[in-house]
């Protein structure tokens, strides 16, 4: 099982409130995605992975480094 550290802005916690996704659920999407790729406009890696309400989110975030991961967004998206 991974375990990554991770550092959240205060920004990127207000919007994901918004869109009513918690740290802990991005957390274990990028620990555990069900699917991996890079995203098309940044190049930034993105895991997807469905929300325990069943709502299938994209998460993108940077490595800082090998085992520290900074998200930058997250947003719900058609399967």
């Amino acid at each position: 099982m991974p375990f990554f550290d991770f550092i959240w802005l205060e920004a990127v916690r207000d919007k994901l409130a918004e869109r009513e996704i918690s740290t802990d659920e991005i957390e274990a999407i990028v620990s555990h995605p069900e699917f991996e790729d890079l995203s098309r406009s940044s190049g930034l890696p993105v895991s997807f992975g469905h929300l325990p309400d069943g709502r299938f989110v994209i998460v993108v975030y940077r490595w800082v480094d090998h085992v520290t991961v900074q998200p930058i967004t997250a947003y719900e998206v058609p399967e």
